[in-house]
């Protein structure tokens, strides 16, 4: 028995020892020869398989402001640029419903027109209605194309049709009511739905505000602007910061407004940390080092080592980037704090130098303590 046990602290040992110098492994390790990963050359060229290397850059003070000072000097795209400007007119379209007067004639009176067919009770307004080729009857001024017009366009042009018949007309031309130009507003709102354009100029803040606001998991760094095929996506808090009012943004009839949430461009948080494995949604667009540190839980204290913290950018993309932080030293909250992550990066806490050998070690044991039994029971 006795030589048994002592064989098999002798292997105990011997495993330590090979496993701590063939591994070489000691506190505070750090990786500081840059990772690779595998490259194939395709499915059917195995052969052509190589390693790539992707440099670790330290997380220091030049660092922070050189990314930070990169970000902020990000202008505008001129596509977003053109977004902003002046509300237009509002011009009319199939479904619209005009009131038209010409006064001191009331023998025109009677020709108001009727209530839409089919119509909603809000559109229950006599006038007359547009139809679906853009075009309305009046008395002495026969068939007219008014689809794309303006109300003060279309009251010139009845002006001059029906000077031929009274002399000097006075006519009015409003659009009684609106029923054909709408945008769509979806995504993380309170009220998503359908809203209508009228003669007061429909801005982005607005129709968000008309469908209930930014729900409490709205990301308002992704609002999606949807225009003829085309999506812009807005940053809110970041215009507000360069100093463009969203509310200069006007909608189009046709837009589609979309706004995502929080959770689909998170950051993940793996490695030695009380919460492994918890995506953390962007606040508005940002989220710092040490915010998601804190949020993951901070730092095991039995198997995290300090020194092995790092950021994993463009996982991918052709070109990832990895970033590394000692954060045992006095100002790394203080550079994590100022480091600015973004959607999908990976940020990965490593173990301590002897977590590795204990959980071998661990594995070991149940299958010793197994044999030692085994023994005294055959005994």
């Amino acid at each position: 028995m006795n030589s048994l046990a002592f064989r098999i602290g002798s292997l105990v040992v011997f495993t330590s020892a090979a496993l701590l110098s063939g591994c070489s492994i000691v506190p505070g390790q750090r990786m500081i020869t840059p990772a690779t990963i595998q490259e194939t050359g395709g499915e059917f060229s195995p052969e052509a398989s190589q390693q790539k290397e992707i440099p670790i850059t330290d997380i220091n003070l030049a660092l922070v402001k050189k990314l930070n000072a990169d970000q902020k000097a990000l202008a505008l795209s001129p596509e977003t640029t053109a977004l902003f400007g002046k509300p237009a007119v509002y011009r009319v379209g199939p479904g619209d419903v005009l009131q038209i007067v010409v006064w001191d004639h009331p023998e025109l009176a009677a020709a108001l027109g009727q209530p839409p067919t089919n119509s909603r009770n809000s559109d229950a307004i006599p006038g007359f209605l547009i139809d679906e080729k853009g075009d309305i009857q009046f008395p002495y001024a026969g068939n007219l194309h008014v689809a794309g017009k303006d109300a003060a366009t279309i009251q010139r042009e009845l002006y001059q049709r029906l000077s031929k018949v009274y002399q000097k007309p006075e006519v009015t031309v409003r659009v009684a009511s609106f029923r054909n130009a709408t945008v769509y507003v979806d995504g993380e709102v309170r009220t998503p739905g359908t809203q209508w354009i009228n003669d007061i100029p429909l801005s982005l803040t607005n129709a968000i505000a008309l469908s209930g606001g930014f729900s409490t998991t709205a990301d308002r760094s992704k609002v999606q602007l949807i225009r003829n095929g085309t999506t812009y996506t807005l940053n809110i808090d970041d215009l507000v910061k360069r100093g463009r009012n969203p509310s200069d943004i006007y909608l189009q009839p046709g837009d589609t407004v979309r706004i995502n949430g929080r959770e689909d461009s998170g950051v993940y948080v793996m490695g030695e940390v009380n919460k492994p494995a918890t995506v953390l949604p962007l606040r508005d667009g940002s989220l710092t080092l040490s915010q998601a540190i804190s949020d993951g839980g901070s730092f095991d204290s039995n198997t995290a080592a300090g020194r092995q913290l790092f950021v994993i950018r463009g996982s991918t993309s052709d070109s990832p980037q990895i970033y590394h932080l000692d954060a045992t030293t006095p100002v790394a909250m203080l550079l994590a704090n100022q480091f600015e992550l973004q959607p999908k990066d990976i940020v990965y806490v490593g173990q301590g130098g002897l977590v590795r050998f204990n959980r071998v070690l661990n594995l070991l044991l149940p299958a010793i303590n197994a044999a030692v039994t085994g023994v005294v029971v055959s005994k």
